[in-house]
């Protein structure tokens, strides 16, 4: 994780990545989106052949991915085995689209998988069909929008990750995936007119704040929701401090967590807290940090003499 914990406040990537197909079963055993209404939840359906057959597929899926990962870390993966298994298993969703063409969760599955092996063009079709069958699916919404931010249409791609968030606001994902677009993406934002500066600051700060207040646990959420502060047009160092401070509790002894105090150091610099700063500053001992360190013991000085 040492390499997420810059001291120059990048930018994070938008995370481009299909959710784990763990996510999905609950989604990919939908009944026809024209089948949908309103049952008992005391007496659930027990699951028909389609949904049982999907499932099988989605956890040969799991399988041959979770195998195929063991084998890279033993050093022993065989590409052309992989793509052998991949392809069964896309003939295997093809068969069964074929028979359950009215089924919303089956082009969910099959076009996940295929934005997993890198088929953009084939999985964004597979997810424009589990859309128009169900509209109200959060991971397809979520997926489409990667891909428009992937194409380089951040605009087209809000709209998706805010309807995915309306869907599901409990997701922290989604609330990441739309913070991230407007910090990496803000120009796009702005030229558009339909942006102040002041709203997107604001909208870009609640969505890391509540991805990192739903998964607290979370390292890359919590880093990211503290170094949005720096691209505030207003921040509030303040609360940036406190989100620095969680952050550091998340963070191993050593390296990463003495990375960490010296983002403190530098708030506490910009608060006015010079004593405090010079304190934590020199509890920093990690070689790797020395020119990080002499940065902010400079800056010292600069402030000390104003």
């Amino acid at each position: 994780m040492c390499d997420r914990l810059r001291w120059h406040t990048g930018e994070p990537t938008l995370s481009l990545r299909p959710m784990h197909l763990t996510r999905l079963l609950l989604f990919c055993l939908l009944i026809p989106a024209a089948g949908i209404a309103a049952t008992p939840a005391a007496t659930p359906a027990p699951p028909s052949e389609a949904q049982v057959q999907l499932e099988a597929i989605i956890q040969r899926q799991q399988k041959l991915f979770a195998q195929a990962e063991r084998a890279k870390k033993a050093d022993n993966f065989d590409p052309e085995q992989f793509q052998v298994s991949v392809q069964d298993i896309c003939y295997q969703y093809n068969d069964w689209l074929r028979r359950h063409p009215k089924i919303a969760g089956g082009y969910l599955a099959y076009g996940l998988l295929l934005a997993k092996i890198n088929m953009t063009r084939e999985s964004t079709d597979m997810l424009l069909k589990a859309n128009a069958l169900d509209p109200n699916i959060p991971q397809v919404k979520n997926q489409l929008g990667n891909f428009l931010a992937e194409e380089g249409k951040p605009i087209q791609a809000a709209s998706y990750f805010l309807a995915a968030i309306r869907l599901d606001p409990n997701e922290p994902l989604y609330h990441f995936q739309l913070g991230t677009l407007l910090l990496n993406a803000r120009d796009d934002f702005l030229a558009s007119n339909a942006w102040t500066r002041a709203g997107l600051d604001h909208t870009m700060y609640l969505a890391f704040k509540k991805a990192s207040e739903l998964a607290p646990d979370n390292l890359n959420y919590s880093y990211s929701f503290a170094s949005c502060f720096y691209a505030l047009e207003e921040p509030d160092w303040n609360e940036a401090l406190g989100a620095w401070k969680h952050v550091e509790k998340l963070c191993k002894p050593g390296l990463e967590q003495q990375t960490i105090w010296l983002q403190e150091a530098n708030l506490l610099i910009k608060l006015g807290k010079d004593k405090e700063a010079k304190v934590l500053i020199g509890t920093v001992d990690v070689p790797q940090l020395a020119e990080q360190k002499q940065k902010l013991v400079a800056l010292l000085s600069e402030t000390g003499n104003k």
